[in-house]
């Protein structure tokens, strides 16, 4: 049976070097082990993990929203880029952080069918002020969703990501509050356990920090969501998760919808994990330009991917020509597609189409 690699290989045999390319098999098959792994529970896609639109409606369909029920909106990185998204189709979209652009927020409060489909995530009351401020004197209700810190916290130590300032359901609550009184209508809530998702299972007491984490925040997650509910009604979102922790917030009953979007191109990050088998689907290939010393195939310590120039070394190095390629798998996600204005979509049968990333069709949010 081809690998997905070599088929990337020979359907992109006329390229040369420097290029992206995805094998779209290996791209579904990703996106059902996700499914599987949220047991039900929907997935909102990250796009800052994707950053190709083409890729997104391979997922989510050509509406860019979902109606399947597995798959179900985007999580933004941009209000800019939500409104992009909204001009293309897309009829849900949260953002994933806080956002203090004065003239998106002008032009989300000029378009009704934006200030539907768009969330905002907010944290402070500060961020409420500006977008006011930004709204001008028209009369209008956004959606909002209060982010959450999920890290864990050990007496003084803070083991996680530092978001956002909201912790309890006392500050919680008060920041729902404020937001309604403000005009603002608070439809959700999230949660975003980076020291579980983002993680790698690389040790004993990396795990048992993450279980300790997931069970400290399912309790205090539950809190939350009560004294929201309890402040403002019903919630529509109450959003949790990653790629690396999808079974453990999928298992929460208070979770409505989970995140994921590295989990479609698995990146290197994504290599030591306990819960599943990752996937390569993304790859980039450089061409061979010169052999100062052929004899190996691996990446110097001292001089890693990213420059100009990469110099590698290995055994097989010696069997690459001049002009040959090597492929490699970068570390992160959608970062990849901001070096690269086109991803090769390779599928199951070897056919070959190009598509545009964000950077290609003239976007850098």
């Amino acid at each position: 049976m081809t690998s997905p690699l070599d088929r990337l290989d020979t359907a992109t045999a006329d390229l040369d070097p420097p290029f992206a390319a995805a094998d779209l098999g290996t791209v579904r098959r990703n996106a059902a082990d996700l499914i599987r792994r949220a047991g039900g529970t929907p997935v909102r896609v990250a796009s800052k993990s994707v950053r190709c639109r083409a890729i997104l409606e391979e997922v989510l369909g050509a509406d860019l929203t979902g109606s399947n029920g597995a798959f179900r909106g985007i999580m933004a990185y941009s209000l800019r880029e939500a409104l992009w998204l909204v001009e293309r189709g897309a009829r849900d979209v949260l953002l994933g952080y806080p956002t203090v652009d004065r003239g998106a927020l002008a032009e989300l409060a000029s378009r009704p069918e934006a200030l539907d489909a768009i969330t905002l995530m907010i944290d402070s009351t500060a961020q409420l002020g500006l977008a006011r401020d930004a709204f001008g004197s028209g009369r209008v209700r956004p959606r909002v969703c209060l982010d959450i810190d999920a890290s864990l916290r050990i007496g003084p130590v803070h083991l996680g990501v530092r978001r956002s300032p909201l912790r309890g359901p006392d500050d919680a609550a008060q920041l729902a509050r404020c937001a309604t009184t403000a005009g603002f209508s608070v439809v959700g809530v999230m949660f975003y356990e980076a020291q579980i998702a983002g993680l790698p299972d690389s040790s004993l007491p990396v795990r048992l920090v993450k279980r300790a984490s997931a069970q400290e925040l399912a309790t205090r997650r539950r809190i939350v969501v009560d004294a929201l509910r309890a402040t403002v009604g019903d919630l529509e979102i109450v959003n949790s998760g990653g790629t690396g922790s999808l079974e453990v917030s999928s298992a929460d009953p208070v979770v409505t919808e989970v995140t994921a979007g590295s989990g479609l191109y698995v990146p290197t990050l994504f290599d030591r994990y306990r819960a599943f088998t990752p996937h390569p689907a993304l790859f980039f290939a450089l061409p061979a330009v010169r052999k100062p010393a052929p004899a190996g195939l691996r990446l110097l310590r001292n001089e890693g991917a990213g420059e100009v120039q990469t110099p590698v070394t290995g055994r097989a190095a010696s069997d690459i020509p001049i002009g040959g390629r090597v492929w490699l798998r970068h570390a992160k996600a959608g970062e990849l597609c901001e070096r690269f204005t086109h991803l090769h979509l390779v599928d199951e049968d070897g056919s070959r189409h190009t598509v545009p990333t964000y950077r290609g069709e003239g976007h850098c949010w």
